[in-house]
């Protein structure tokens, strides 16, 4: 018999209505399994930050269930605390205060003592290559730098969920690629990881599964794979390197040309980016840069919310 997972976070119809009269939750039900890499998608103000901070016990819920690995947040409120590590997007932390101190004092409030702490301390900051800056106030760390310090606080009692709300809002790609491969491997090591982002190709990397919520309701829980494919048709937009006197023509691609170096590509998600590179190419035509022409996470927002609201 195949033993089944235990659940990381359980939700159960839980919902928050502010003072005000606004519903920013209504009735929600999730489940992330343990060792899973989920992701939390949806527009501003569709109730993201609201579900993570009732998780994390900063906001207090309306009504509903909340259990981490069992632990009901209303019953053992304690316990469920030990077993979460919050990476918020703001940074909050004493910006005149050391990194080495700031994880040592973080690490007290979990009752881990002061020469524990030192040896874990040293081990995130050097894993996540700050070892060199320990000593230097944290004001004149890089946002960057201050991100990765961020991710250090909240792994320092050794969590079983790491939250990581918008990790990388404005970390350059190098940093922002150092960063999926360290949160890559802890995840491998055990930790589960629940992630809210803006960027789809975060999501498609890191994530196997992932759920939308809008106006306060889970509308879709997936696989990324699942999601991603929903996507029937994108257009990129495409640099190109020497002046193009023509519109190229690949078989099966339609392409439009911007201008003298620039030209946009309709892909279906049956086809592959290769094979279009590879018949620019044989037209003499080097690639210099392509991307997105437009947000594909908020494309599908947009079909899976119209979806919804005419179901």
């Amino acid at each position: 018999m195949i033993k089944q997972k235990d659940s990381a976070l359980t939700l159960r119809e839980l919902s928050k209505l502010y003072e005000n009269g606004f519903q920013a939750l209504s009735g929600i039900n999730l489940e992330v399994e343990s060792g899973d890499f989920f992701a939390l998608l949806g527009p501003n103000g569709a109730g993201k930050s609201t579900t993570i901070g009732i998780i994390c016990s900063l906001i207090r819920k309306t009504s509903g269930v909340v259990k981490i690995f069992g632990h009901d947040t209303d019953i053992a409120f304690s316990n469920a605390k030990k077993m979460i590590g919050i990476v918020p997007q703001e940074f909050n932390f004493n910006q005149f205060e050391k990194p080495i101190d700031i994880l040592v004092t973080q690490a007290g409030y979990f009752g881990i003592t002061r020469r524990v702490a030192l040896k874990k301390a040293r081990e995130y900051l050097t894993l996540l290559g700050l070892w060199d800056k320990r000593d230097e106030s944290s004001r004149t760390l890089s946002g960057g730098m201050k991100r990765r310090l961020m991710i250090a606080r909240a792994l320092i009692h050794s969590p079983r969920l790491l939250i990581l709300d918008e990790p990388t809002a404005g970390v350059d790609i190098e940093l922002r690629r150092s960063m999926w491969e360290f949160l890559q491997e802890i995840n491998e090591a055990g930790t589960t990881i629940i992630l809210t982002t803006h960027y789809l190709e975060e999501a498609e990397n890191l994530c196997r599964n992932v759920a939308i919520i809008d106006h306060g309701r889970i509308v879709q829980n997936t696989s990324v794979k699942s999601l991603v494919r929903q996507l029937r048709i994108q257009t990129f937009t495409v640099d190109v390197k020497d002046k193009l006197s023509f519109v190229p023509s690949v078989s099966g691609y339609p392409i439009r040309k911007v201008d003298d170096h620039v030209i946009e590509v309709d892909v279906s998600s049956h086809q592959t980016i290769n094979s279009l590179i590879v018949g620019l190419n044989d037209q003499s035509i080097e690639v210099l840069s392509m991307s997105h022409k437009t947000n594909r996470l908020e494309e599908l927002f947009l079909k899976i919310i119209e979806k919804s609201e005419s179901n």
